[in-house]
């Protein structure tokens, strides 16, 4: 027998399907054809890993995935499941994964007879006096049958019946109270013991039973029973109340005098868990009593007095529920990983709460910690569905921890709560972005081939493959030649290399675009423009433009003889082809037949007369000018000037003539120069240390004359500039030498020098040193006024 129904949803399908099985089936026996009832194929239970979920029950149905059928797999105790609650059904659930779907199935378990009635003592014992009048009840012990419907316990047969007959009284429970009944007084002269047997009967077929003896002791008179003061007491008791609470007090009295009555409870069922006071009838707790395994319990109480006469009467203890229970979760299923471009309403974990707990302290709401992208859903009760509830960025987070609380109604409210870990898995959704919107790149002229000249980078916020950049050019050309013959670039790094040597005098500089691209599929990209600025370097000398220097014929500048100071001669013109400091130049006056007469201007290049030119100065003037850019280091050029001193065009030509013969006769003679330069050097180095040897003999010898306070210090010429303040001339000194009346105790007086650029003293001149204290001595024996030495060599 089944029957089934299935709930459409926009999230998942819900089925509920019923079957009926016996109890006590072997295992493996046939419940019911899922596949059939549900509508699912076998291929669909193998791929979307059909299970059986039962949360914390145990699992006697199990799934044959390959025929669809529902099987039994544990021995199946009815009794043992349901104990008297009828009717009994086993709840669980069939998962399904791929997408999620669950199916409620209920399992009800019928009952057979395979339990007779039982009694729990194997005896009865009553002491019934003579005196006992017709009429007189007496309880009796009740079987028990655990099972249930028409196999329980349905009737009691009392034999013999010639004193005593059976009397049943149904009761709330549904269970029937058993009492003896005294049809014919007793003599105990003539039978002082009775022996009855009682048998309880169930309704099974075949029918079983259970029997128990009744041994009666027929006591002398007692004429009155003790009498309850009601048939029936009702209290209530909350659960987790502690040992020894108060649970009800039951009176009877005796009309008998000095009658000691005794109470005591006579149902077994839950004689463990009260305890009866036998002196007062007071009924307190002796355990534990919990509300989610029962609710109601019913006792017998009995009274008697010493002459066996009894009464009977019932307790009904209620259990009051509290709030001691906390929602149970139970995660039915759950993803690990989803996508990050999985759409809102996506399920990803699927969840079933019980609180065992009654009315408002069974009822549960559930709620998400704050800050995820996600929401739950009740889809009936007690089952939850965690879906995503907006889009979901692995850049923005990677992992979310999903907290799932929850709380029920009772006060104070009890939750309890699991956290779902959920891994966002990546998509292509981000291109590479660049660090920099364009890119300036400087590389120096003249470069090595392969040079490395700059590195672009990229980042993609994206992961893994998705994020690996790898870098290329853009097709374009620069000057109508394909970029790739200029620059190269890593696909790995973005180190951009140089392919060729630029020069700055053919370009300055060039643009071209670089692409980034992922590794994802389908791949983004993005480019960016970088720029490469050639830098100058001082690799051309200045050019002189004018005068320009021929090889056959020689050009000369004219100046009249009467020509003042400043006269401008001529202008030497220069360009340098490389850019900044680089091409700035300066012109410098190196060779000159009359230093005196000409000067060069150190910016303009300007040939001016420095004095007034007068008839004793030589016709032909011959200039070297260097012509010096500001590179480092810096490149320089020379250019002759030829200048004739003349005041008509015949004489210049007659000084040309004498320019070219002066050309051929300086060319042989700076040989010889050279060679007397040598020469010159190596007689100077050989005398200098005679005479420093010589020197320091003597003044070892003269030391007492220089004993004085204020000794004659001696100063002597250092290279400087030449006036013209060119640096390039040969280098020219003046230096004067004085002394005063005393020169042993009084200071040196010096004149002013013959030239405006300040003297340094260079204490490694040693001849000069000497030659000015020998002067110095010889000039001591004469008048007290100082006398001036002047010498000036070149």
């Amino acid at each position: 027998m089944r029957k089934w129904c299935i709930f459409h949803s926009s999230i998942s399908v819900i089925g509920q399907v019923s079957y009926t099985v016996p109890e006590e089936m072997p295992k493996g026996s046939f419940v019911g054809d899922i596949a059939q009832d549900l509508g699912l194929d076998l291929k669909r239970q193998t791929t979307g890993n059909a299970r059986i979920f039962t949360g914390d029950s145990a699992e006697y149905i199990e799934l044959n995935k390959e025929k669809g059928v529902l099987v039994v797999k544990e021995r199946i105790d009815r009794e043992a499941i349901c104990a008297q609650t009828a009717p009994c059904a086993l709840h669980f659930q069939i998962i399904l994964e791929n997408p999620m779907e669950f199916y409620s199935i209920t399992v009800e378990v019928t009952d057979i007879n395979d339990n007779a009635p039982v009694f729990k003592r194997g005896e009865m014992k009553f002491g019934i006096s003579e005196s006992a009048v017709r009429g007189a009840v007496f309880l009796l012990q009740q079987a028990v049958d655990f099972d249930v419907g028409a196999n329980g316990l349905q009737n009691y047969v009392l034999k013999p019946t010639d004193n005593f007959v059976l009397k049943l009284q149904n009761q709330v429970d549904g269970s029937k109270m058993v009492e003896m009944v005294l049809q014919k007084p007793l003599d105990r002269e003539k039978e002082d013991y009775l022996s009855l047997v009682l048998t309880a009967v169930d309704g099974g077929d075949p029918q079983l039973s259970g029997t128990v003896q009744i041994h009666i002791t027929v006591l002398d008179t007692n004429d009155n029973a003790p009498i309850f003061t009601q048939k029936i007491y009702q209290s209530t008791i909350r659960e987790n109340s502690p040992s020894g609470t108060q649970v009800a007090i039951v009176s009877a009295t005796d009309l008998d005098q000095g009658s000691n009555v005794t109470y005591m409870i006579s149902k077994s069922g839950a004689a463990g868990l009260f305890k009866m006071d036998p002196n007062n009838g007071e009924l307190t707790l002796n355990g534990n009593v919990d509300y989610e395994k029962r609710t109601l319990y019913e006792l017998d109480v009995q009274v008697s007095d010493p002459g066996r006469l009894s009464d009977a009467c019932k307790v009904i203890v209620d259990v009051i529920d509290t709030n001691d229970n906390p929602p149970s979760i139970n995660v039915m299923s759950k993803s690990h990983t989803v996508s990050e471009n999985m759409k809102p309403g996506t399920v990803v974990a699927m969840l079933n709460i019980q609180d065992p707990d009654s009315n408002n302290n069974g009822k549960v709401m559930c709620i998400l910690n704050e800050n995820v992208p996600f929401a739950i859903k009740s889809t009936t009760t007690n089952f939850f569905t965690v879906v995503t509830d907006s889009e979901l960025d692995r850049e923005r987070e990677s992992e979310y921890n999903i907290t799932v609380t929850c709380s029920d109604e009772g006060v104070p409210s009890l939750s309890s709560s699991v956290t779902l870990t959920l891994h966002i898995s990546d998509v292509n959704d981000n291109a590479p972005v660049f660090e920099k919107r364009s890119y300036e790149a400087y590389i120096v002229e003249n470069n090595t081939p392969g040079l490395s000249i700059f590195t672009v980078k990229a980042r993609d916020a994206d992961w893994n493959q998705n994020a690996r950049v790898s870098y290329m050019l853009e097709d374009s050309s620069v000057n109508g030649v394909p970029v790739s013959s200029y620059v190269s670039v890593s696909a790995d790094s973005g180190v951009i290399h140089a392919v060729r040597s630029f020069d700055y005098e053919q370009i300055k500089d060039f643009q071209f675009r670089v692409k980034a691209q992922d590794g994802g599929s389908p791949p983004l990209s993005s480019n960016v423009t970088v720029k490469v600025l050639i830098q100058d370097q001082n690799d051309n000398p200045p050019q002189v433009l004018y005068p320009v220097q021929t090889g056959g014929s020689v050009v000369a500048e004219m100046v009249p003889p009467s020509a003042d100071v400043g006269y401008l001669v001529t202008k030497v013109v220069a360009v340098d082809v490389d850019s900044g400091q680089n091409a700035w130049l300066s012109y410098k006056l190196h060779k000159a037949t009359d230093r005196a007469l000409f000067k060069v201007g150190l910016q303009n290049g300007e040939i001016r007369t420095v004095r007034q030119v007068s008839d004793k100065d030589a016709v032909k003037q011959r200039l070297t000018v260097i012509v010096e850019d500001n590179g480092q280091p810096s490149r320089s050029a020379t250019v002759v000037v030829n200048v004739a001193v003349a005041d008509s065009f015949p004489e210049v030509l007659s000084g040309l003539t004498d320019f070219a013969q002066d050309k051929e006769y300086n060319d042989n003679l700076t040989f010889y120069l050279v060679l007397a330069l040598a020469v010159v050097s190596f007689l100077f180095i050989t005398c200098l240390v005679v005479i420093i040897s010589v020197k320091i003999y003597r003044w070892r010898q003269s030391r007492v004359l220089y004993h004085s306070n204020l000794p004659v210090i001696p100063y002597y010429p250092p290279r400087y500039s030449d006036t013209l303040g060119t640096g390039t001339l040969p280098h020219v000194y003046n230096y004067e030498v004085c002394r005063t009346t005393d020169s042993r105790k009084s200071d040196c007086t010096f004149g002013r020098a013959a030239s405006q650029n300040v003297l340094i003293m260079d204490p490694s001149s040693t001849g000069t040193m000497h030659l000015v204290l020998k002067i110095a001595r010889e000039s001591a024996a004469r008048t007290n006024t100082g006398s001036w030495f002047h010498k000036r060599g070149a």
